[in-house]
């Protein structure tokens, strides 16, 4: 009888402790819940940001009028969100994931999650290459 007193004490314990680890944030999650930490989920682990190039913002911006501007307006929310200082809220890493991979990080990132919430569209994959997310995101960058 005292072994198995001791045991639900010990399972009692263990529960309590990872309800706790889990509420206070431990885990892969805290960072996933901090714009300026989460990278999002996609193929882009690192950019590297230096000095603006002005060539990359003249392409990105290109880019981003062709493409991006059914929904994102720069000054304002419009079906998506306002993105003027977007580089200020959220990673390098995210922008260009969310660009490239829009379906996975929809069902997956909370931040793109709680997005969705907010605008009720989806962001469509408009089949941009890494190359030009980066171009794109090098506009962003002058946008302030």
């Amino acid at each position: 009888m005292k072994n198995r007193i001791k045991l639900y004490a010990l399972i009692i314990v263990a529960a309590t402790s990872t309800l706790f680890f889990v509420q206070c944030g431990g885990g892969d999650d805290a960072a996933s819940n901090d714009p300026m930490q989460n990278k999002g989920i996609g193929p882009v682990k690192t950019v590297t940001i230096g000095e603006i190039d002005q060539t990359m913002v003249a392409e990105g911006k290109e880019i981003f009028d062709a493409k991006c501007t059914a929904c994102h307006k720069m000054e304002s929310k419009y079906i998506g969100p306002m993105l003027k200082g977007v580089t200020e809220r959220r990673t390098p890493e995210w922008i260009m994931n969310m660009i490239l991979n829009p379906e996975e990080m929809l069902k997956k990132d909370p931040i793109a999650k709680q997005l969705i919430k907010e605008y009720s569209a989806p962001m469509a994959n408009q089949g941009i290459k890494q190359d030009e997310a980066r171009k794109i995101l090098e506009y962003f960058r002058t946008v302030k």
